[in-house]
């Protein structure tokens, strides 16, 4: 008999996290490793939000509270889609959980079915596929291209719709390659959603971090019937720079948060009560601190986004949200250091930790090989030394 269960020995841990380890464990002996690795705003979170959490602990707001949040954050979550979104939903239709990859999973669980096929875009967020499965459902994968900005079209949609299509995941703007939908993307997305009659889970964490001008929009925003189809997955770490905070949230048909709040409640039951108040204020307090960080996300945007185009055989699209870039090094795959040929993204992703002290994220664990994914969530110093030292092992490579 096995000791694990076969869901346990299917999964991988999570490859950005791996990749963190290796780099850490790599400055835990002296070595200075420059990280494009972490998802994480490298910006201190704002002080409104920290004194709020200090005010809770202070007044003693340290016990449980009900399972799927506090009155209080369900409020100002449903004030959040009213002046972001023009969208208006009920408590019962919101529920708070332990961050947005908690959020995903609860829906996950109540949604999918054995049997289920779920679309997926690639590249995707890697944690996808893997809570799809575990949910005994299908992922089924759709190859976007970078000269279509990292997005579906209608034919790769239509093809990939099936009967047993459940649901279809959107990650706008997107981790790993920073792309978003346009409003009229999502109007043809919401017809077909509604007319081939399936769910859209809508993953809209990065909303605030866009640039140039691009205005965000949420499919649930298309129309009164696509909102019924729709589940939104959203949370504060980003924006806020509160990843270490543990507060993802969604909205959707009451019947689903229903049941995820009942899964959740078997599970870890309600989140910190101390980051739930210092949500409330991020959500509806001050939000100067936002632009601000959005601001140096663009200037650091612009500077990698140059370089790397620069860099010979490299491509990289220019991204409209998030704060990653996702270049096709693929050109360099077949070339060899001391004897050692490189083949696909994982191996020059350890050339690159290895030779250049570098470390970034294999474009293969987001279903895209010839890619790598680099945050420029980090300081612009590191920004440059990172990429003078990717240029310079780059030209080792014969």
């Amino acid at each position: 008999m096995s000791i694990l269960s076969s869901r346990a020995k299917s999964l991988k841990p999570s490859p950005t996290l791996a990749i963190n380890a290796k780099a850490k464990a790599m400055q835990a002996q002296g070595i200075r490793v420059i990280s494009f690795g972490a998802g994480e705003p490298d910006f201190d979170t704002p002080e409104n939000i920290k004194q709020a959490a200090v005010k809770a602990i202070e007044e003693g707001f340290t016990k449980y509270t009900a399972v799927g949040g506090i009155d209080e954050l369900k409020d100002a979550i449903i004030h959040k889609f009213q002046r972001d979104n023009q969208l208006v939903y009920k408590r019962s239709q919101i529920l708070v959980s332990c961050g947005g990859k908690h959020s995903f999973y609860n829906l996950a669980q109540a949604l999918f079915d054995q049997g289920d096929e779920v679309i997926i875009p690639a590249p995707y967020w890697v944690s996808y596929p893997p809570m799809v499965s575990l949910a005994g459902a299908s992922p089924v994968i759709i190859n976007t291209k970078e000269e279509d900005g990292f997005k579906l079209t209608p034919e790769d949609l239509k093809r990939a719709v099936t009967p047993k299509t459940k649901a279809l995941i959107l990650n706008s703007p997107s981790n790993p390659t920073g792309s978003a939908y346009t409003k009229r993307e999502l109007e043809w997305i919401a017809e077909m959603a509604n007319s081939r009659n399936f769910f859209v889970i809508s993953d809209e964490i990065y909303e605030k971090i866009v640039y140039d001008g691009f205005e965000f929009a949420s499919i649930a925003s298309m129309g009164e019937e696509i909102k019924k189809r729709t589940i939104i997955v959203h949370g504060v770490a980003k924006t806020y720079s509160m990843t270490g905070w543990r507060i993802g949230y969604a909205a959707g048909p009451e019947e689903i948060i229903s049941a995820m709040s009942n899964i959740q409640s078997q599970s870890t039951s309600n989140p910190t009560s101390i980051s739930q108040k210092a949500s409330v204020e991020a959500l509806i307090g001050a939000q100067d601190e936002v632009a601000k960080m959005v601001s140096a996300f663009a200037q650091r945007r612009n500077y990698i986004v140059g370089r790397l185009n620069k860099i010979p055989g490299v491509s990289c699209y220019n991204p409209v949200g998030a704060f990653y870039v996702f270049p096709n090094l693929s050109s360099y795959y077949g070339k060899s250091y001391q004897g050692k040929k490189i083949s696909n993204s994982t191996e020059l992703a350890d050339f690159f930790l290895d030779v250049a002290r570098v470390a970034v994220v294999p474009g293969v664990e987001f279903g895209a090989d010839p890619f790598e994914r680099l945050s420029y969530a980090t300081s612009m110093e590191d920004i440059k030394e990172g990429l003078n030292r990717i240029e310079e092992s780059l030209k080792k490579l014969s």
